[in-house]
């Protein structure tokens, strides 16, 4: 068996009423969305972060800072793309991602399959490598007055 990495990542956005609202490379139908330099898919950036984190690579805003224009506006699948392509640089590949995100509303069971084919083609691994998961807060604090959007991510990484 080849060396083993465990990361893990977070996320936070701020929720804005007319603001698109991207989850997992899905566009969700909300009256309000993260707000972001990128897309603010919460989702993905904590994914990111995970696998950075597992290939001790720093995190998301090393790499794709709020400040470079570059990424203004960018899908966070193109920001994944490139976390892979570094992390397999280094030798890594990808075991299997699992994702929580906490939010009251809208439901996002219904796009799970399609969020998990998104990643999964960004990512070059198989849907069955990606889990996703959601829960509230129970109407508690700043998710709970839908005031904002939070992801967790783990992942395993194996060296090549």
């Amino acid at each position: 068996m080849g060396k083993i990495r465990v990361g893990f990542g977070f996320d936070v956005h701020q929720l804005k009423e007319q603001h698109p609202f991207v989850l997992g490379g899905v566009l969700l139908e909300h009256h309000a969305g993260a707000h972001g330099h990128s897309d603010a898919d919460v989702m993905l950036h904590a994914i990111c972060d995970a696998l950075l984190g597992a290939a001790n690579m720093r995190d998301i805003g090393f790499h794709f800072s709020n400040k470079d224009e570059r990424w203004k506006g960018i899908s966070s699948l193109v920001l994944l793309q490139h976390v892979v392509k570094l992390i397999a640089d280094k030798g890594w590949t990808i075991g299997n991602i699992d994702a929580m995100v906490c939010l009251e509303a809208p439901k996002i069971n219904p796009h799970i399959p399609a969020m998990q084919a998104h990643i999964a083609e960004a990512a070059g691994i198989s849907t069955e490598d990606i889990s996703i998961k959601a829960t509230t807060n129970e109407q508690l604090g700043f998710i709970g007055r839908e005031e904002g959007v939070v992801a967790y991510a783990v992942c395993l990484i194996e060296r090549t």
